[in-house]
């Protein structure tokens, strides 16, 4: 029982930022992605009756201690699903910089979900494979779409109207992504726990939650008309009011550095000299840098310049889960 399977990134547009239910990883508000071509995760799994335990490999290191555990958990999900108790060898190769920012568990646990399932028997069409993948990581059941694709929150207690849509497909719209990467450093503060933290103690989080239906029915509109500028403010607004949030936490917290504020301003100066680029950054220092293909020469040059810069890694829109 052996399978392998790729999932590529998701950049969200409108922010996945607070929970209703930690355990079933339940949102308080829908988000909206871009899933990107250029990061992503290669997954097999193996279930193997001569295990008796779990193993779990990254980039060909053996992995252990909260890594390991949010693995093994998942896999007991997929177990209990097939309604078999056999262990499984996992062997991921991540393209992604991990806990930078840059949503290496979307591409991780969508990856671990299509290949775990396909591996153990399960034959799950997109929505129940969005909605098993939401267990392991909720950004991750965006990743199993390409292009354009929202996760709708749900209002049931059991989450089984919580998943991923397609909104556009991935050769909609050639709107590409720019990943200014600042630091590969794992982050101080892990989404999980700051998202809690916010959630539970910031006064700055219902404005939040009350302002997303209007964002998401601006960008769609935007997408829908292909309207850059449009699409454009309205994530980079999303993404200013997700992290003032933090700012409103006990105790506060921020994942910006000085370069990620030299980052903001540079891609505002941009649009002042004529260029529309607008920027969206997740929990993490790392700006990702909205831009259209004709600009792409530019936009890149300007972001290398720009000290603390260690690298642009450029993205066009990506396809959603591959087997291989």
């Amino acid at each position: 029982m052996k399978a392998t399977a790729r999932a590529q990134t998701n950049i969200a547009l409108i922010k996945y930022w607070g929970k209703r239910d930690e355990e079933l990883i339940l949102p308080t508000n829908n988000s909206l992605s871009l899933t990107l071509d250029g990061f992503y995760t290669t997954t097999t799994v193996e279930f193997r009756e001569d295990l008796t335990r779990d193993l779990f490999y990254l980039n060909n290191q053996c992995v252990s201690g909260i890594p390991y555990n949010r693995v093994n958990q998942f896999l007991d999900i997929i177990r209990q699903k097939a309604g078999k108790h056999v262990f499984a060898e996992v062997r991921s190769t991540n393209q992604v910089p991990t806990a930078a920012g840059f949503a290496s568990s979307a591409s991780g646990f969508a990856a671990l979900a299509a290949a775990g399932s396909k591996a153990i028997g399960l034959t799950l069409d997109d929505e129940e494979l969005s909605r098993l993948t939401r267990r392991g990581s909720g950004s991750a059941c965006r990743s199993i779409y390409g292009g354009f694709a929202e996760w709708q929150k749900g209002e049931l207690s059991d989450g089984s109207d919580s998943f991923a849509v397609p909104i556009k497909p991935q050769d909609y719209w050639d709107i590409r992504v720019a990943a200014v990467v600042l630091h590969a450093d794992m982050k101080k503060v892990s989404s999980r726990v700051g998202m809690k933290r916010t959630v539970d103690t910031s006064p700055f989080f219902k404005g939040w939650v009350d302002s997303i239906p209007h964002d998401l029915e601006q960008i769609k509109a935007g997408i829908s008309e292909r309207d850059f500028e449009k699409v454009g403010s309205v994530a980079e607004a999303n993404c200013l009011k997700m992290h003032a949030t933090t700012l409103g936490a006990n105790p506060p917290f921020t994942y910006w550095y000085d370069t990620t504020f030299k980052v903001m301003q540079h891609v505002q100066m941009l649009r002042e000299k004529g260029i529309p680029a607008y920027f969206t950054i997740d929990a993490g220092p790392n700006v990702k840098v909205l831009y259209l293909p004709e600009n792409e020469v530019e936009i890149k040059r300007e972001l290398e310049s720009i000290p603390g810069v260690t690298d642009v890694i450029l993205s066009k829109a990506g396809q959603g889960i591959s087997y291989l």
